[in-house]
């Protein structure tokens, strides 16, 4: 089977396609708070699922990574609304360090292809 990268960098691909699943590399956004960080990421999400040839119905699973759990009813709050009701992933959730002290939520992504 053949792989294919998309947005290769140095340093790693925005996502990687290898068969009839798409791996997304964990997406950080901008902004000062988890709601606007959780937008911003989540439409990169949406970006690299649409460049894959997948989309939010076909994802999966999920793992979010919080900087601070305490902001999991926040996140949460941006999911549910941003999420494919019809279609949930796995989902795994935690509290873990992120790569630089301003950033508050991350989003690693698994989809199959449309």
């Amino acid at each position: 089977m053949s792989i294919k990268r998309i947005d290769v960098g140095s340093r790693m691909s925005g996502a990687v396609i290898h068969g009839n699943t798409v791996y997304l590399a964990g997406q950080v956004g901008e902004g000062e708070s988890v709601t606007d960080q959780c937008k911003s990421s989540l439409a990169e999400v949406d970006r690299l699922l649409a460049a894959s040839g997948s989309s939010k119905s076909k994802i999966l699973q999920t793992i979010i990574y919080l900087s601070d759990i305490a902001d999991f009813a926040e996140m949460n709050a941006v999911w549910e609304g941003w999420i494919d009701p019809d279609n949930p992933p796995a989902r795994a959730t935690s509290e873990a360090k992120l790569a630089a002290p301003k950033y508050k939520v991350e989003f690693i992504i698994t989809a199959a292809l449309d």
